[in-house]
């Protein structure tokens, strides 16, 4: 049995180096390439094969794929920021609906922990899209940067914990019934799961669905934390949740988007179609890796992708 989990990841390993060896010169093409040489055709492409990396990552790291789209994306492609945030909502929420049935089947999603938060992220998704289709392009990208370094901070300081210990729930989580078995296929076992501090994470799921409507990010670098840290979910179980908490907060802030005209086929349909595909992958990934495996490269990519969005909404970088 380990030798089998050992041959997968070494294969799971191959096929990153591969993909990322395919992405990071188009990366390095769109960054530097002027947009009137440029045909048209080359952005689509170059879209498709970021995206179905990113997809890969976005399932098993559980972020979304809105968080590392918006910035990459508005960094390093000659396309305005509202498209590429209206864009971002619809990625993350293809990513979402492309890895639910694989984990709902491997019991890595439960809906009884994900409608509560659902319902109110979604309602202050929308807030958050009117106020940030309503300000300043370069005030809104400053911001971004801002808030992904914030985000690769956080998740660089944290500690996650990938089975809290919850020794009684609390009597909202109680009524409520959020509770569960999941089997983790890399410890071979049945691990039981219940939540604490219901109250205070729907708290925090109106700010997290606030700050997705605003920079069109998704929401998954927020709902695993919240879950995990503070609700005591399994950090396996947290990040498929969190898909389906995704499908729903995007889908109410890309509304908005598309009702202002702020969304390109250009940029949507190869983003969306890479990023599903690679989501498919992903699942697979989530249930042969540990989670935190691919945390720093997360942080790395945040960082990067965080220092350049900042950059160039101070004018510092064009």
């Amino acid at each position: 049995m380990n030798n089998n989990r050992h041959t997968a990841r070494r294969r799971c390993l191959r096929w990153w180096v591969a993909l990322f060896a395919v992405t990071s010169p188009a990366l390095a093409y769109a960054a530097g390439a002027p947009e009137a040489s440029t045909p048209w055709w080359i952005w689509p492409l170059v879209l498709f094969l970021v995206c179905f990396v990113l997809g890969m990552i976005a399932v098993p790291a559980g972020v979304g794929g809105g968080v590392l789209f918006v910035p990459i994306v508005s960094g390093f492609f000659p396309f305005h920021l509202d498209f590429v945030r209206g864009a971002g909502l619809l990625v993350a929420l293809a990513s979402a609906l492309a890895a639910g049935p694989g984990l709902l089947r491997a019991g890595l999603a439960d809906l009884r922990l994900a409608l509560p938060p659902m319902l109110l992220a979604s309602a202050s998704a929308i807030v958050g899209a009117l106020v940030g289709l309503a300000l300043p392009a370069s005030v809104v990208e400053a911001a971004l940067g801002i808030t992904i370094l914030c985000i690769g901070g956080l998740m660089w300081s944290a500690r996650k914990s990938e089975f809290p210990e919850v020794s009684r729930p609390d009597r909202l989580g109680a009524a409520l019934r959020i509770n569960g078995i999941f089997h983790d296929a890399s410890l071979g076992r049945e691990v039981a799961w219940q939540v604490h501090r219901t109250p205070l994470g729907l708290v925090l799921f109106v700010g997290i669905g606030m700050l997705a409507g605003v920079f069109g990010l998704g929401a998954g670098w927020a709902n695993v934390p919240a879950l995990n840290l503070v609700m005591g979910v399994p950090l396996k179980v947290a990040a498929g949740t969190s898909g389906f908490i995704l499908s729903i907060v995007d889908s109410s802030a890309a509304w908005i988007y598309i009702n202002q005209g702020a969304l390109l086929a250009i940029v949507a349909v190869p983003s969306v179609i890479g990023m599903m595909l690679g989501a498919l992958i992903g699942v697979r990934l989530l249930k042969v890796l540990r989670a935190s495996s691919i945390r720093k490269l997360v942080i790395a990519i945040l960082l990067l992708s965080g220092l350049r969005a900042l950059t160039k909404g101070l004018g510092w970088w064009a």
